[in-house]
């Protein structure tokens, strides 16, 4: 082997090594689907625990008929998902009717999950 072929291999070898501990072990990560889909879970569970006593969280009517279903909530024209946090950050604000607030932290679970719910053929149940 000459001497030049022993360098070659001497830097090749270096370069694995270095490519190896810069890089790290692999950490599995969540694909921005499943992370979605975590969060839509997360939301259901909230509003299953937290509203469903007052809205219908899935479809039907609402067991407080005061208490507008989540499907029409979301249905409502112009509401998106740009305008739905901080609605639902202030939607309970009425203390003497609800005095509901709803932790920050839970405002993108909820609204993930409700967003689910949009539907452009939505037509909102008769009065």
């Amino acid at each position: 082997m000459t001497i030049r072929t022993a360098f070659i291999l001497m830097l090749a070898s270096l370069a694995t090594c270095a490519f190896a501990v810069t890089r790290g072990p692999a950490t599995p990560t969540l694909s921005a689907e499943a992370n979605d889909q975590r969060l839509v879970e997360r939301g259901l569970g909230f509003a299953q625990r937290h509203c469903a006593a007052c809205h219908a969280v899935e479809s039907g009517g609402s067991p407080n008929p005061q208490a507008p279903p989540f499907e029409a909530v979301i249905n409502q024209q112009g509401l998106s998902a740009e305008t739905l946090k901080p609605w639902l950050r202030n939607s309970h604000d009425f203390p003497a009717m609800m005095n509901f607030a709803i932790d920050p932290e839970k405002i993108d679970e909820l609204a993930a999950y409700m967003l689910t719910l949009k539907d452009p053929a939505y037509r909102p149940a008769i009065q």
